[in-house]
């Protein structure tokens, strides 16, 4: 099935014009079989009159002239000779015998008491003239009729060659197969049209974009998918919307309580509670940050060019200067249109994870056909296979199977894959063989509109 098409429009091209071909086909061979049956029912009938009249015109000829007549009416399919003798009866299969008895039927009743045979054969017809190509032989039947007692009349009929299809029957099947699939094009183009408009537009809404208004147009089944996709997208959009605003105020409202909170510790005298309280309001103030952030996910920041493994370099630059054991394998101009804010934030929360988890971090930037990879490496132990897609849920943490000292929100890989997302890439976390975790960060080059 790999010369199969995949598009929609020019599998039903191949469809239409593959059933017209074979119904005119089918409809040619059936009316080329009942023209056959019945060219082949007048031709038997035409050359056993053929034959029958000639013995009776041979037996009205004088004797000597007749060897000479019988060469005369010799044509290119008919061959006409005399033999002498008493005749010597054949056996003959039912088609022969059929036509013997017809031709015994036309003969006068004083030659039809003699024995006729018919033999069906293959031979080789007479040349025709000088200078023409030899005949290969060809089927034939063979009449042996008699023209007076003791002489009869051997003719022999050889068969014309089969005729193809007319050039008529060839045009019409060429133009009936082009006219369908001419309105077969039209047809699919009305249907495949819509419909791929709505996969790209709902490709962009599964990667995080905010998808076009699909055109509302083609068939009744099409244009109400599109409908019904304008108006989903369009709720999606506005309870989105509402969400980030509600969020963007829950945010500001919760920040004014946390920092009367920091005002008023000042005035706690001891010195072990204001550090153990001061300690859960940075704590309380961090995860706000982390929720609010995660909520977000994408599209609060405006796209614009930058140098990604710029980026991705100054970030390693500035963990290092704060003694994190971070190093980075440097790489040539990777400009990418996006958020730089976000693509940061996403990257440094996948190297705090890899030096927290893992004792170091290895990044690196990997170009591909079509996007950007920043694979992050550490040391850890690594991560099983039923926790890959869990830890990117909210507030999961995995002490248990990586560290149980650590601390953190739970919201760090949520954060990134909303942001993958938001830029239409993709964040997996996979084992090396080496040992360790890998943290591979997507990002196509042509990211999805937020």
């Amino acid at each position: 099935m790999r010369l199969w098409p995949r598009t929609l429009g020019i599998q039903l091209i191949v469809v239409t014009a593959a059933a017209v071909l074979v119904s005119n086909l089918a409809v040619a061979g059936w009316f080329e079989l009942g023209n056959e049956r019945l060219s082949e029912s007048e031709l038997n009938e035409r050359i056993v009159e053929r034959a029958a009249s000639t013995a009776t015109l041979l037996a009205a000829i004088a004797p000597r002239a007749r060897s000479e007549a019988a060469a005369a009416m010799s044509t290119g399919f008919w061959t006409f000779s005399l033999r002498s003798g008493k005749p010597t009866p054949t056996v003959m299969n039912e088609e022969e015998a059929k036509l013997a008895a017809r031709l015994k039927a036309m003969l006068p009743p004083a030659k039809s008491v003699l024995p006729i045979s018919v033999r069906m054969t293959t031979m080789q017809p007479p040349e025709i003239g000088r200078g023409h190509a030899r005949r290969s032989p060809t089927n034939a039947i063979q009449f042996t009729v008699p023209v007076v007692r003791g002489s009869q009349l051997i003719a022999t009929f050889y068969r014309p060659p089969v005729p193809g299809w007319p050039m008529e029957v060839v045009i019409a099947a060429i133009m009936a197969i082009i006219v369908a699939s001419a309105a077969s094009a039209y047809i699919a183009r009305r249907v495949a049209r819509p419909l791929s408009a709505l996969a790209q537009a709902a490709s962009v809404a599964a990667h995080g974009g905010t998808a076009p208004s699909v055109p509302e147009e083609g068939p009744d089944d099409v244009r109400n998918a599109a409908i019904a996709f304008n108006a989903m997208t369009d709720r999606v959009t506005r309870t989105l919307q509402s969400q980030r605003q509600l969020l963007s105020a829950v945010g500001h409202d919760l920040r004014t309580p946390l920092t009367a909170m920091r005002i008023n510790l000042e005035f706690v005298e001891d010195r072990d509670l204001r550090e153990r309280l001061s300690a859960n309001l940075d704590e309380l103030q961090a995860l706000t940050e982390s929720v609010l952030s995660a909520a977000r996910g994408a599209g609060g920041e405006a796209k614009r060019s930058i140098d990604l493994s710029a980026l991705v370099e100054s970030l390693c630059a500035d963990l290092d200067d704060l003694g994190e054991p971070v190093t980075w394998q440097g790489h040539g101009s990777a400009p990418l249109a996006c958020r730089p804010d976000e693509i940061r934030r996403a990257v440094r929360n996948l190297v705090e994870n890899a030096v927290a988890y893992g004792g170091r971090a290895q990044v690196q930037i990997i170009e591909c056909q079509s996007a950007y990879e920043v694979l992050v490496d550490d040391d850890g132990p690594g991560i099983s296979e039923e926790d890959k897609g869990r830890v990117f849920e909210p507030f999961v943490r995995l002490e248990s199977s990586r560290n149980a000292d650590t601390g953190g929100t739970g919201l760090g890989l949520t954060l990134v894959r909303a942001i993958a997302q938001g830029h239409g890439g993709a964040v997996e976390l996979e084992n090396r063989p080496e040992g360790g975790l890998r943290a591979k960060l997507r990002l196509p080059r042509e990211g999805a509109n937020a």
